[in-house]
């Protein structure tokens, strides 16, 4: 695998289920090289599986979603102008791409009417648009008064910036104000079966009152409705709210509590409509949910588990709360239902994310969008590792060996540190700009052999394993890591005077903790990570995580200096380290970067600083991302110094 395969992939998202659950529709992004963009067309795909085609070609779409009368799919693109982003929808009978909506601002997500009639819309205002959507030729002063006041892309969030939701009449193309409340925010609605409700998601803005919590409203679809509140809970990683066939019961999910912000496991529930009563349905599975969706005949939700190193479909029966597994160990992120069909995302260690069709426990693929390009290459062999940590903890993880990979031989060893920390390392591999999975297979096919550790932090191996690090970042992941080293060379496979470690975002945290308290490592990479906590505070996205488990600086002042020695002992640093990040990132800004950079040119220790220019935390340029990934390659070089019959045997 080069850098250049990027320009080949195709990476596949988006699932939506027809009603009558005769198709599927999905986006299939592309990296144009000429154009040096990511595009995103709408495919569908018939559920026979023989015929598969594109809905849509040349500007990019995002948020596909079927009519309930199943005669439409629709789409959100700024179409071939660089306005707003507005609905348009394409019919299944013929014809080109009809613009639904001309609101001001941009349009985030959207929800159908049943009777297929109005649009409920997300949209987002910006303080520096005029009406049509463009940019005002001289900006305007950002007035903020949030707790929680940046996020990354979407910049500020000032009181101009938060979404509301509004009422789109299709034949008509008019919409109108449903909420507008200037201190919330209102996002994922979803209307009630029979078209009388919508719920949805509202966050209060102004204070830390509220923060971490995800307030579940309800209001009529008529302008000037007042809303009324169902519930409040903590707020998950993924949010989704979903009726059942007969509007008595709301799915949602769960997060935890503040403290455990960073360590989050959603967990899925149901609340009667008219009692707002709760019923927690996986509390006991001790495992995160993902994408749940009523089963056709009500009497279950469907959903993946994310579950040690993989992510297999599941259901939960609303009468008795059994969960069963639905097919074998595989990896899924994407799961939809329909009249009795259900549709996944799918993906294993050879094979990208492609759309299936899920019977009877087995998977029947409906895309192959990169069957030709992974059939041409040879990729490294994942395998299950385990072994103990410091502390007796057991570990889990998986190693990938170089293609042609010979016993007894000691092979350069790159330990790739997943981010987060929730999450793990699975078996899939994932052409997102950051995807672990595949960039292990970037190295491995180098030459390389390359460790994951599914650390504690990491949500695959329950919630005590995941808080195993609360208030404590940079100790027990550190020594989790250092064991799984350990256990390749002593299995006589890593080169213990030929080792590497580097990671992208929590990866590159844990990068610069670990060349901080173990000088072995001949060259790392450190990819929007930061080894100074103290002044990621007010500067980054994670202000409530920060309150809420380490207490603020002024009150926690040695909490928060023990969580920064990267940074304050920059100098047990010997590692060669490239620092990588883009200058828009809100996430973890590319300050901890610079500063770790710094530390070290001062220090003389070998370095290196890659700015990318209007990236955010995940880069978006494909020549960027190509240039990335290169870089990856030659700074690995350049420090392991891979020899010519490392590199034969993994051609």
């Amino acid at each position: 695998m080069s850098p250049e395969d990027w320009y080949r992939f195709k990476d596949v998202s988006g699932l939506q289920m027809a009603p009558d659950g005769s198709a599927v529709a999905y986006l299939v992004t592309t990296y144009d090289k000429e154009s040096d963009e990511s595009r995103s067309a709408l495919w569908l795909a018939d559920w026979s599986g023989r015929r598969d085609w594109p809905l849509t070609r040349g500007a990019s779409v995002s948020e596909p979603r079927f009519s309930p009368d199943g005669r439409r799919v629709s789409f959100l693109s700024a179409g071939n102008a660089r306005g707003s982003t507005q609905l348009w929808s394409v019919d299944l009978r013929g014809g080109p791409p009809r613009r639904l909506s001309h609101v001001s601002g941009e349009i985030v997500s959207y929800e159908w009417s049943p009777d297929s009639r109005h649009v409920v819309l997300v949209v987002r205002a910006g303080e520096d648009s005029s009406a049509d959507g463009r940019p005002l030729r001289t900006p305007r002063p950002l007035v903020i008064d949030a707790y929680h006041f940046k996020e990354d892309r979407r910049g500020y969030l000032t009181a101009e910036a938060r979404s509301h939701l509004y009422l789109l009449d299709v034949r008509s193309g008019v919409s109108e104000t449903l909420t507008s409340d200037p201190t919330r925010e209102d996002s994922l609605p979803a209307f009630s079966p029979d078209g009388r409700t919508i719920a949805y998601v509202s966050n209060p803005m102004t204070g830390p009152e509220g923060a971490g919590t995800d307030e579940i409203r309800l209001i009529a679809p008529t302008p000037g409705a007042r809303p009324q509140t169902l519930l409040s809970d903590w707020s998950p990683n993924h949010q989704k709210l979903e009726w059942s066939a007969d509007g008595t019961l709301l799915a949602f999910l769960q997060g935890d509590e503040l403290k455990y912000n960073a360590y989050i496991m959603d967990h899925l529930a149901v609340a009667e409509v008219k009692s707002g009563r709760v019923r927690p349905l996986t509390a006991g599975l001790d495992r995160a949910v993902v994408s749940p969706g009523f089963a056709a005949d009500g009497c279950a939700i469907q959903f993946a588990v994310e579950d040690d190193g993989t992510q297999y479909p599941a259901q939960v029966r609303l009468a008795d709360g059994v969960i069963e597994r639905l097919a074998g160990p595989t990896v899924v992120n994407e799961l939809v239902t329909a009249a009795g069909h259900t549709a996944v995302l799918a993906s294993d260690d050879r094979r990208p994310f492609e759309v299936f069709a899920l019977e009877a426990g087995k998977l029947r693929r409906l895309s192959a969008h990169n069957r030709a390009l992974f059939e041409e290459l040879a990729l490294g062999s994942v395998e299950d590792i385990a072994f103990t940590s410091r502390d007796g903890t057991a570990i889990h993880g998986q190693v990938v060996k170089p293609p042609g990979f010979v016993s007894g031989r000691r092979y350069p060893t790159i330990v790739w540190i997943h981010g987060g920390p929730n999450g793990q390392d699975d078996h899939s591999l994932l052409l997102e700009s950051y995807g672990p999975q595949l960039e292990r297979q970037l190295f491995a096919t180098n030459g390389y052999l390359v460790l994951a550790v599914n650390y504690r932090g990491g949500t695959g191996r329950g919630a005590q394993f995941a808080r195993g690090i609360l208030a404590d970042w940079g100790h027990l992941e550190v020594e989790d890591l250092e064991a799984g080293i350990d256990s390749l060379i002593a299995q006589g496979i890593a080169d213990p005077a030929r080792l590497a470690v580097g990671g992208w975002s929590y990866g590159a945290l844990l990068t610069d903790y670990l060349i901080a308290s173990d000088t072995r490592f001949k060259a790392a990479i450190s990819g929007a990570g930061s080894g100074d906590q103290v002044a990621t505070y007010g500067s980054d996205e994670y202000v409530v995580e920060y309150d809420a488990e380490l207490g603020p600086p002024w009150k926690s002042t040695d909490l928060w200096l023990k969580v920064s020695y990267p940074f304050f002992h920059a100098d047990r640093i010997r590692t060669p380290t490239l620092f990588l990040g883009g200058d828009q990132d809100f996430d973890v800004p590319i300050g901890g970067g610079e500063q770790m950079y710094q530390a070290l040119r001062t220090l003389g220790v070998p370095t290196q600083l890659i700015v990318y220019p209007g990236e955010h935390h995940l880069l978006d340029r494909p020549s960027f991302l190509v240039d990335r990934y290169a870089r990856y390659l030659a700074w690995m070089d350049r420090y392991l110094r891979i020899s010519d019959s490392d590199s034969a045997h993994s051609r």
